[in-house]
Order: structure tokens, then sequence, then C-alpha cells
């Protein structure tokens, strides 16, 4: 069961990463891409996390307000 729970949050967040437009904005260059999570998760190690998770949090709301379901 855990590897199917797993499977389910790989694929969520590999849409998550297309929903928000990545790979067409990378030419889907995977070193890109996870440059730009790895700089994301360094912003939420330093001292204005708080300020980035409620940016983030509020842009991602209106993303998924504002987007057809896929």
């Amino acid at each position: 069961m855990k590897r199917r729970e797993r499977t389910r949050q790989l694929i969520e967040l590999g849409g998550l990463v297309a929903k928000a437009g990545l790979p067409e904005l990378t030419d889907d260059d995977r070193a890109v891409i996870l440059g730009l999570m790895i700089e994301g998760a360094a912003t939420l190690r330093g001292e204005h996390r708080q300020q980035a998770l409620t940016l983030w949090r509020r842009r991602g709301k209106r993303a998924f307000e504002h987007s057809p379901d896929d």
C-alpha cells in the first residue's frame, strides 16, 4: 500500500511541474527544473521562509482557481 501512495504522490508532483509550465519554459531541461527546485528549497531554509511560503501559497491557490482541471 505504501508503494502505491508514493507512486501517486510522485505523479501528482510531476503534474504540478507540468501545470507550472516548467517543461515548456525550460525546453524540458531537467537540470534547470531541478535547479529551480533547489533554489526554492534554499529559500525555505533561509530567513525569509514565511514570506516565501505566504507568497507562493497565494500564487498557487490562484493558479488552481484559474486553471482547468487536467
